[in-house]
């Protein structure tokens, strides 16, 4: 196999062009950021490699379609195509709607013509929407695309007791002091369109959340403002859900009654019998300490050794016996 790879690289090194299997040859083994730089090479100086590459990517509509998320439920399909026309010519473009409400679901997709239109938008800053800051992704990533940072939990906060005269656009006005928003709103009632009374603002670094809960001063709109992390128990790193020993009883299947051998056990749920969750206290967790041992006064005496007993036996080696219910008669020995 080896001399077969180097009779064909000396094969194409003697000649002036190389076939479309002595370079695919030379290609395979290549690892994918060498043919990333090779082809991104190529293209910067051939213009017709450059328009082969961008036919190939733009082939398929996974590559160009993106889904949006985050919007107002009065958004609509034309709203939506407008807001990222600026990016290249839209394919296709629409908000998705409950098909027994026919209300907006608040969220819809754009398709590129274009695969480079497609990275643009992707690249551009989340869109302030009718008021709602809209963010996107590929569509074929689903929501495990809409964010690159893995510490979510961090970085998303509750905002509470805000005014019903306080709207998206001043909620994230208001706390783009403390760094970059990816993004955030207003609850809004899906039937009325009325502030619920808080909203989210996702921020792009960890930091710049936890600065807008450490900010003493959180006053809007007339009000004082709850900021705190969306998820309270991912926010706290580090606290054990249950302490140690104790099995939390809320999971486990709990019926009445007992097992009984020979008899059905009605119940609704499985038996269990006596395994009942108990709370184990490790002996060296106790609370009480171990009391002081006092010696006693007086030495411990062992024990008194006796001489063992042994029945005295007749004249033939038969111990003496004694019939049942004569407890107060002499003994009786056995007939000569």
């Amino acid at each position: 196999m080896e001399d077969l790879k180097k009779r064909k690289l000396d094969e194409a090194g003697n000649g002036d062009f190389a076939s479309k299997e002595e370079l695919r040859f030379l290609i395979e083994p290549l690892a994918k950021p060498q043919l990333v730089d090779l082809l991104a090479k190529l293209g910067s100086q051939y213009p017709s490699i450059a328009e082969e590459i961008k036919s190939i990517a733009s082939a398929d509509p996974a590559h160009r379609k993106l889904f949006v998320r985050g919007l107002a439920w009065n958004t609509n399909s034309e709203t939506l195509r407008a807001a990222f026309e600026e990016h290249g010519e839209i394919e296709e473009g629409a908000v998705i709607y409950d098909k027994v409400t026919g209300k907006s679901r608040g969220y819809g997709f754009i398709t590129f013509k274009n695969m480079e239109s497609t990275q643009q938008a992707l690249r551009a800053s989340s869109k302030l929407i009718d008021g709602r800051l809209a963010v996107c992704n590929l569509a074929c990533e689903g929501l495990s695309g809409t964010s690159s940072a893995p510490d979510v939990s961090l970085r998303k906060l509750y905002i509470g007791s805000l005014s019903p005269e306080v709207t998206s656009e001043l909620l994230l006005n208001y706390f783009a002091r403390h760094g970059e928003i990816e993004e955030g709103s207003v609850a809004y009632d899906r039937d009325t369109n009325e502030s619920r009374g808080f909203g989210f603002v996702t921020y792009k670094t960890a930091e710049a959340a936890k600065k807008a809960i450490d900010d003493l001063e959180k006053t809007l709109g007339g009000r004082n403002i709850i900021v705190k992390y969306a998820d309270s128990n991912k926010g706290k790193t580090g606290q054990p859900p249950f302490p140690s020993g104790v099995v939390p009883m809320a999971g486990l299947p709990m019926t009445t009654g007992y097992m009984q051998p020979g008899k059905a056990h009605v119940s609704s749920g499985h038996p269990i019998n006596y395994n009942y969750p108990q709370t184990v206290v490790p002996y060296s967790a106790s609370p009480y300490p171990n009391p002081h041992i006092v010696p006693s006064p007086y030495p411990t005496q062992g024990q008194i050794p006796y001489p063992p007993l042994s029945a005295k036996k007749d004249q033939h080696g038969f111990p003496p016996t004694q019939p049942v219910g004569m407890n107060n008669y002499p003994y009786y020995y056995p007939k000569q």
